[in-house]
């Protein structure tokens, strides 16, 4: 209603009809019916902290090889039920607030004059005291057990969602990382056993005799090609490698890896030590190798050092050799984690300006 003199002055074509007298709901004339509404809400919120509890025990109790076949439905009986409590327990949530609205809350209908945009003072007070008053009316102070029930509802809703987080993969302990990230499939590979380094596009195996001065190849391990799908990325994504070939009178090579190279071949991961993209671009006169991301630049004429970049450590060297024909062989893994960086890395080994 405008509290404009001018528009107060207006004869108005409808009767301003008011608000009806307010009557009371069937809920609030009622204290046991009032009771039931209260009990209903208690039970969604109770339910949908059973359903978050079960989609934990379903996380770790069912198995993921289980399939589940209904009509043209074709899906894992762990995904499914994992999937259904938890949709189950969010509904549950849902129906309870809403219910509580419907049912709980004060129903009572109010009108308030129009006003200016900018509000006044006394306006700013009287919405803190509607709020008050909202609050009051939403029953939350006198129904300590209905809002313990709904925060017991969200708090366990957290768990399954925490509990997700499992699926990232295992927690890297000492032992884990050993086994997945810090190894190679490399480490196959024995003075015994050793093997073969092969070019990563025609998977022919790589004689020293045909690398030339200046040359770089993209290689991978021979044992690479065992493996498929997942497995294959995964180990190829680790185990990628270049070799190159340079003058050895014009490259440093520190006493310590004296035996790690051919006639002047060197074999470095191909993996960038920053973020872990693949390197390719070769500079013959430098020596240097660049990557294209973030333009980390390592000298593979002297052990792989950064020379310019955001990288921190050296590119990672691998030990090679020769075999009886003539092939160029591995007999063992990196010495050191290839790709980028992690809290957990032990850096101590890396190779750094001025080793021996």
């Amino acid at each position: 209603m405008n509290t404009n003199a001018s528009t107060e002055l207006t004869p108005r074509p409808v009767d301003d009809p008011g608000v009806e007298p307010h009557v009371l709901s069937y809920r609030a004339s009622d204290p046991e019916v009032d009771k039931e509404a209260e009990r209903r809400v208690i039970a969604c919120f109770g339910l949908s902290a059973l359903f978050a509890l079960s989609s934990v025990v379903i996380y770790f109790a069912v198995p993921h090889t289980i399939a589940i076949r209904v009509g043209s439905f074709d899906g894992n009986l762990h995904n499914v039920l994992f999937g259904v409590t938890m949709g189950l327990g969010i509904l549950l949530i849902g129906l309870g607030v809403i219910m509580w609205a419907r049912n709980l809350m004060n129903d009572e209908e109010l009108t308030e004059e129009r006003h200016d945009p900018a509000s006044s003072e006394e306006t700013r007070t009287e919405v803190l005291v509607m709020l008050s008053d909202g609050v009051r009316d939403s029953g939350v102070a006198r129904r300590r057990f209905l809002m313990g029930s709904l925060g017991g509802a969200l708090g366990l809703f957290a768990l399954p969602l925490i509990v997700t987080l499992a699926d990232m993969g295992p927690w890297p302990t000492k032992r884990v990382r050993q086994q997945t990230i810090e190894r190679t499939l490399f480490a196959e590979a024995t003075p015994q056993k050793p093997i073969r380094l092969v070019n990563d596009v025609s998977w022919k195996p790589l004689r020293a005799a045909d690398l030339e001065i200046g040359q770089l190849v993209n290689a991978q391990p021979e044992n690479l090609r065992e493996l498929h799908d997942v497995e294959y990325q995964q180990a190829k994504a680790k185990s990628s490698i270049i070799l190159v070939r340079m003058d050895p009178d014009s490259i440093k090579i520190p006493e310590s890896r004296r035996d790690w190279q051919v006639s002047g071949i060197l074999c470095y991961s191909k993996i960038c030590t920053h973020v872990g993209c693949p390197i390719t671009l070769w500079e013959q006169q430098t020596h240097h190798l660049l990557c294209p991301c973030h333009q980390s630049t390592f000298d593979l004429g002297n052990s792989g050092n950064v020379v310019f970049g955001p990288a921190a450590r050296s590119l990672p060297q691998l030990k090679i050799g020769v075999d009886g024909e003539g092939y160029l062989i591995a007999t063992q893994d990196f010495t050191v984690p290839v790709g980028p960086s992690y809290f957990e890395r032990d850096s101590r080994n890396d190779f750094k300006e001025g080793d021996a």
